[in-house]
């Protein structure tokens, strides 16, 4: 009878957990509007919208995970070096949405310290983040962090290369979720 390694099957349902914990519990708690706003015929994304797709995918990522169960002895299992590897990303993963959080508010900060305004009145952040160029310091930087951070995970190094992938794929995000959106507001600016 072969060996059974049962580390795909717990980190799937482990997944598919903490997607149905975050799409039944925590993004109906935190969305004002739901999935999709619709006010005197117009028709907006919704603040659950974004989060309740991702909590679908990783369900649906969860599950495949956790139906696909390698019974082969020679499969992956999961071990230290696994975990430190999550661990790891969780890290960068951390440092990013800090960085995207903080950046926009220390670089206002820093443009009064620098050029403050003719008026004298210091300039806000909480008024400039749904302008350029600020509303996409924070999410261009930790969004291009995260990427950047992952690519040095898995090559361990830095390279030019990986420095403009991770700067092009932030940008490409802007375009796609930014521009087309006249009332959206990139991560994290609604919540400044």
């Amino acid at each position: 009878m072969p060996h059974r390694d049962r580390g795909n099957l717990i980190l799937g349902l482990a997944i598919a957990a903490i997607a149905l914990l975050l799409a039944l519990v925590w993004i109906p708690l935190d969305a004002e509007t739901g999935l999709i706003e619709r006010v005197r015929r117009r028709v907006s994304i919704g603040d659950g919208l974004a989060p309740s797709i991702a909590a679908g995918f990783l369900l649906v990522g969860g599950l495949l995970l956790a139906l696909t169960e390698r019974a082969d002895p020679a499969a992956p299992r999961l071990t230290g070096r696994a975990l430190r590897h999550v661990a790891l990303s969780i890290a960068i993963l951390a440092l990013a949405t800090i960085l995207m959080r903080y950046a926009g508010p220390l670089a206002v900060e820093i443009a009064n310290a620098v050029a403050p305004l003719a008026e004298g009145e210091p300039r806000s952040y909480r008024l400039l983040r749904d302008t350029a160029p600020w509303k996409y310091i924070g999410f261009v930087l930790g969004g291009g962090m995260l990427i950047l951070g992952l690519i040095w995970q898995v090559e361990r190094r830095i390279r030019w290369q990986a420095l403009a992938v991770a700067l092009l794929a932030a940008l490409a995000m802007v375009a796609i979720y930014d521009l087309p959106f006249d009332d959206l507001l990139l991560p994290p600016n609604g919540d400044v």
